[in-house]
């Protein structure tokens, strides 16, 4: 009698849940991330600098504080997994860059690297962080190497995740397709464009419903017109010549399987940056801390504790 009654009341959970995601999609997707922000224990917050650009980010936990930067056409839940790992150890602060997610998108404003270094910067400035461990991801990794080299008095270490901006060694078919046919994979006009740039960007995508995929398609397709202007700014800046000799202890991490950024860039970092550690994450595309999050985080806490323990040596 007791398994019919659970057996029931799971049915009907079930079916609630279910006709919830079909009625009601973007409110489905809204509780999604809010629930799992809330299980990494983070909190969304704003800022809006001086200037008046506006930044949405995620904020929990204690202790030295660590800023992550999403990669181009991500946002900040790209990190959410993995902070559930993190936060414990770390204060996490993880923005939307300007021009993704909730953060702002003025068209006509310069989308340089180099810029987005300054606005972050401002942004550093305005929640009191006088230095702190910086990460990225992809577009987020270029800047995050881009801030380093030119604030590296700010920037204890750094986290690299399959990052961009390191352009000499061969390019990845998407890259190659970009500059020679103008057609860039990575941006998608369509639902159907979105579904290929989520299986391009991971060995195993997660399943989502259809319904809440088209929400979520939906932030993409608005923005294609300002990420193309964007892209052509992140693969005009090689940050290879600004980074060489930079000696800020960092954790270079690529996904075995990505697809968009070529492997080889691991080797090219690690000579360019002598105080550098590569890992290779099994079976993971180009956002491994969202595929592996534990894994991910387990090795960064890793090469942390190592920081610490050489400059206890010292």
């Amino acid at each position: 009698m007791i398994f019919l009654f659970s057996s029931a009341f799971v049915f009907v959970v079930t079916a609630l849940l279910i006709a919830f995601v079909y009625l009601a999609p973007a409110r489905a997707v809204e509780a999604a991330l809010n629930t799992t922000r809330k299980q990494s224990g983070l909190i969304r917050k704003e800022n809006t600098l001086p200037n008046g650009l506006r930044y949405v980010y995620l904020e929990g936990g204690q202790g030295e504080p660590l800023m992550l930067l999403h990669g181009f056409g991500g946002n900040k839940d790209t990190f959410t997994r993995v902070s559930r790992f993190l936060v414990k150890r770390y204060r996490v602060i993880i923005p939307d860059i300007i021009g993704f997610g909730e953060s702002a998108h003025p068209f006509q404003a310069d989308y340089s690297p180099s810029t987005q270094v300054e606005r972050l910067r401002a942004l550093s400035q305005a929640l009191n962080l006088k230095s702190f461990h910086l990460g990225g991801n992809s577009m987020g990794g270029q800047i995050a190497l881009l801030y380093t080299a030119l604030y590296p008095a700010e920037v204890n270490s750094l986290w690299l995740l399959s990052p961009a901006g390191v352009w000499s060694v061969p390019k990845s078919d998407v890259l190659k397709e970009v500059t020679e046919s103008g057609h860039n994979a990575l941006i998608a006009t369509n639902e159907k464009e979105f579904k290929e740039v989520m299986a391009l960007g991971m060995s195993r995508p997660p399943f989502i419903p259809e319904p809440m995929l088209k929400v979520l398609a939906q932030e993409r397709i608005q923005n294609a017109a300002l990420e193309k202007r964007i892209f052509r700014k992140i693969l005009d800046h090689s940050v290879e010549d600004q980074i060489s000799g930079m000696e800020t202890p960092t954790l270079i991490m690529f996904g075995s399987r990505d697809r968009v950024i070529p492997v080889e860039t691991a080797n090219v970092l690690s000579k360019l940056l002598p105080n550098s550690k590569v890992v290779f994450v099994q079976n993971a595309g180009h956002v491994p801390m969202f595929e592996k999050p534990r894994q991910c985080a387990n090795d960064y806490v890793s090469f942390r504790e190592s920081m610490f323990e050489g400059q206890s040596n010292a």
